[in-house]
């Protein structure tokens, strides 16, 4: 199968220019309702987290199913009522026999008040399982801060490894693909706050940096491809080296990427709840990084040299060899 990217390539952008638009609408509903274009965790805005599981081994205490409707009320009549509240699965016979409570800093006397209140409704909790962790808005705001300067760092040293490493015009519709992946993954989990409640943590700047790592070395390889065709072909068209390229790359992507899949997708289905976000985000930052480098960056790539006409211009480093070798 031979792939000929160029001539959809008007439908490749478009894709990814809805996807991106979906996003970014969503995160302007997301900054209205909840003062964020993501729905944040405790990591970033600070509050307690209470995670409670009953003890099944009192009998009848885990006959009924936690109503999380139940728990809500309970919650809202000690004036928590704009708490996050989940119903969660027992690690251990895997049945949902526990609830997890994210909400504002609580002093003791008000966690003991909760978790009275909350088991006279649903059942006794074993006291062996229960965690209680308490974030300060400071750490949060660090934690925060950190993750964007990190973010910073990596788009510039990955532009200037770029530039260097081929020209300035593959450095930037790197940081173009780069910044496709980004917004996607955000979108999909400022899509996923809204509708799923689903909130990010620290681990997903942590998933952020990781994706821009795996997109831009999957470009690389389709942009060195280009450029050792173009050297050896100056004459050729770039959109038909391009396609080229993307070709005797292709399965090299597909495996790299399925089986990257494979793996997150375990440690999504059977890592717990403190990595499912995690590897989700990973997941959907694989997948977009992987389309991007087939199907924007070197369409990008094609395109802006058909506008200059012109198919190559000599490396920096080949520039340097030659003036070394006469």
């Amino acid at each position: 199968m031979r792939l000929s990217i160029n001539k959809s390539r008007g439908l490749w952008w478009i894709v990814s220019s809805a996807i991106i638009l979906a996003g970014i609408i969503s995160m302007v509903i997301s900054w209205q309702q909840l003062g964020a274009p993501l729905r944040p965790s405790l990591d970033f805005i600070g509050g307690t987290r209470l995670q409670f599981e009953r003890d099944c081994t009192k009998p009848g205490n885990c006959d009924k199913p936690i109503d999380v409707n139940i728990v809500r009320e309970v919650a809202r009549a000690q004036g928590l009522g704009d708490s996050s509240i989940q119903v969660i699965a027992d690690k251990d016979t895997r049945k949902e026999n526990g609830v997890l409570i994210r909400t504002k800093t609580l002093t003791s006397e008000q966690r003991t008040q909760l978790q009275n209140a909350i088991s006279e409704k649903i059942g006794a909790f074993d006291p062996q399982k229960n965690q209680i962790d308490t974030v300060g808005p400071t750490i949060g705001q660090e934690l925060f801060r950190s993750g964007v300067i990190a973010l910073i760092v990596s788009f510039i040293g990955i532009t200037l490894y770029m530039a260097f490493r081929f020209q300035l015009d593959y450095a930037v519709f790197a940081i173009v693909a780069l910044f496709h992946d980004i917004l996607i993954t955000v979108g999909i989990f400022s899509i996923l706050g809204l509708v799923a409640r689903i909130e990010v943590d620290s681990l997903f700047i942590v998933a952020l940096l990781t994706i821009t790592g795996f997109s831009v070395n999957d470009t690389v390889v389709i942009y060195d491809r280009i450029r050792e065709t173009l050297k050896t072909n100056p004459n050729r068209p770039i959109a038909e080296i391009v396609d080229d390229a993307v070709n005797q790359t292709l399965t090299r992507s597909i495996n790299t990427t399925l089986t990257v899949l494979l793996t997150l997708s375990a440690l999504f289905l059977f890592g717990g709840e403190t990595l499912k976000n995690f590897a989700l985000a990973l997941i959907i930052g694989f997948a977009a990084g992987a389309y991007s480098s087939i199907f924007i960056a070197s369409t990008l790539l094609a395109w802006w040299r058909e506008r200059k006409g012109d198919s190559v211009l000599p490396n920096r480093a080949e520039s340097i060899d030659a003036s070394v070798d006469s």
